[in-house]
C-alpha cells in the first residue's frame, strides 16, 4: 500500500497537539490518541487476544513515549458478547495475554485503556444461541433491522429485553472486567456507550420502548449507563476511568439528529457526570464521535451530519474531551479543534495503516494508505505489516 495522497500533511509539532496533559492519573506526553479499533484477531474459542500478533500490534503503535492508547472494544463477559474473534477481558487466560500486551505498551513509556464493550443488538443471536445465551437489548422484539430479526427468529432466540435484575448482572460484569484490567496493569478503562451498543441502546429512545425506571423519560434512560459509571468507579477510581459517547450516531440503527431530543439526552447524562465531578469524582476524559462520522461502517468522509455539533459538550463538562471521527485528512480542523486547552485528537483508521502515526503527525509527513479488506480479517496482513515512514522509503514509496 502506497502513503495516502488525499491530503497534504501538515506539520503540527508547534501546536497544542504536542503540548503534555494530565489525563487521569497519566501525564501524556501528546494528545494524540489512539482510539478503540475492532479488529477481530482474537482466538476462537475464549476470545482470548491474539497470542501471535497482538502484543507486537500495539507495541507497533505505542512507540512514542507518552502516547495513550484505548484498546479494541473488549468484552466485559460471555453474556455480553457473541463475536467469536474479538476479545475479552472475563478470564484467566484473557488476562494473562493483555498482562503481556500492556507490558509491551509500558516497556514504551505509553499508557494504555481497556475500552469495555457489551454489544447488546448489535451481537450475532445465533451466536448467542449455539453458546446457550439471551441475545438482548434495551426492549423485547425492538430489532435493528428486518435481517437482523430473521436471524434471531431462525435461531429461536428473539431479542429479549433485559430485566433489572439481569441489569444489575451487566453492571457487574462490567466492575469485573474493570478490576480484571487495572489486575492486568492497563491504567484505566473506557466504559463503551457509543455506536449503538448496549448503554447506547438504553439511551436512546430508538431503542429503548421500556417502561419501567429505565425507560419513558431522558433521566431514565440515563440510569443503566450512569449505575455503570458508579460502579466502575467505585471499583477502580474515578481517575482510571473514562466513557465513549456518539450523540449523532446512527451506526446500529441509532437516532442520530431525526430525533428532537437526542442532544437534550447527552446533555442529561454529560451533565450528571459534571455533577459527580464537581463531587470529587471527574472521569478522566469524556470521548466523543464526532458527527463528522455519523456510521462508521461507512466509507471515510461519507454520512457527515454536517449540521450537528458536538461543541455543546464544553458548556457543560468541564474536564478533558477526546474527540475522534475522520480527522487525520484535516490538519487544518484539528488545529483549530486544539486551541481548547482540554481537547485530545483521536486519530483510527490511518492510525491502523501508520505504525509511527504520532512521528509523522509531529513532522508532516505522508500517512500509509489503509487497507480496509483486512480491517476484520484473520490474518496478520493489514495487522502487523505496516511499514513506518523509515521503511516506506526503504521499498520506495515515496516513488509511487
Amino acid at each position: 500500500m502506497p502513503f495516502s495522497k488525499k491530503f497534504t500533511p501538515v506539520p503540527l509539532a508547534d501546536t497544542n497537539l504536542f503540548k503534555p496533559i494530565q489525563i487521569g492519573d497519566m501525564q501524556l506526553q501528546h494528545r494524540a490518541v489512539y482510539p478503540p479499533l475492532t479488529r477481530l484477531r482474537a482466538h476462537h474459542p475464549g476470545n482470548v487476544p491474539n497470542k501471535d500478533w497482538a502484543a507486537e500490534y500495539y507495541n507497533q503503535r505505542s512507540q512514542h513515549p507518552g502516547t495513550l492508547i484505548i484498546t479494541e472494544g473488549t468484552i466485559t463477559s460471555k453474556a455480553a458478547g457473541g463475536y467469536d474473534n474479538a476479545p475479552g477481558i472475563w478470564s484467566d487466560e484473557q488476562v494473562a495475554e493483555w498482562t503481556k500486551i500492556f507490558k509491551k505498551i509500558h516497556d514504551n513509556k505509553s499508557f494504555v485503556y481497556v475500552q469495555l464493550w457489551n454489544l447488546g443488538r448489535q451481537s450475532s443471536p445465533e451466536i448467542l444461541a449455539r453458546d446457550g445465551l439471551k441475545y438482548v437489548s434495551a426492549s423485547d422484539d425492538l430489532y435493528m433491522n428486518e435481517e437482523t430479526k430473521q436471524k434471531a427468529l431462525k435461531a429461536n432466540n428473539p431479542q429479549h429485553g433485559l430485566t433489572k435484575d439481569e441489569i444489575k448482572q451487566h453492571i457487574a460484569d462490567f466492575v469485573h472486567a474493570a478490576k480484571n484490567s487495572i489486575a492486568a496493569g492497563a491504567d484505566g478503562v473506557e466504559i463503551h456507550s457509543a455506536n449503538g451498543y448496549l448503554l447506547n441502546q438504553f439511551l436512546d429512545p430508538i431503542s429503548n420502548h421500556r417502561t419501567d425506571e429505565y425507560g419513558g423519560s431522558i433521566e431514565n434512560r440515563s440510569r443503566f449507563t450512569l449505575e455503570v459509571v458508579d460502579a466502575v468507579i467505585a471499583a477502580v477510581g474515578h481517575t482510571k476511568v473514562g466513557i465513549r459517547f456518539s450523540p449523532w450516531g446512527t451506526f446500529g440503527a441509532q437516532s442520530g439528529s431525526a430525533e428532537p431530543l437526542i442532544l437534550a439526552q447527552f446533555a442529561h447524562v454529560i451533565g450528571e457526570l459534571e455533577k459527580r465531578a464537581k463531587e470529587g469524582k471527574r472521569l478522566a476524559y469524556i470521548h466523543l464521535v464526532e458527527p463528522r462520522v455519523t456510521d462508521p461502517s461507512m466509507t471515510e468522509g461519507t454520512g457527515a451530519d454536517t449540521a450537528a455539533s458536538n461543541d455543546f459538550v464544553y458548556s457543560i463538562w468541564k474536564g478533558p474531551i477526546i474527540r475522534a471521527g475522520n480527522l487525520a485528512y484535516h490538519p487544518d480542523i484539528v488545529k483549530e479543534m486544539i486551541k481548547d486547552d482540554r481537547t485530545l485528537i483521536a486519530y483510527g483508521r490511518l492510525w491502523i495503516a501508520t505504525p509511527d502515526m504520532v512521528h509523522r503527525l509531529k513532522d508532516g509527513l505522508p500517512l500509509n494508505k489503509y487497507d480496509r479488506d483486512t480491517f476484520y480479517t484473520m490474518t496478520s496482513q493489514g495487522y502487523i505489516d505496516y511499514p513506518t515512514y523509515q521503511q516506506a522509503l526503504k521499498i520506495g514509496w515515496d516513488k509511487e
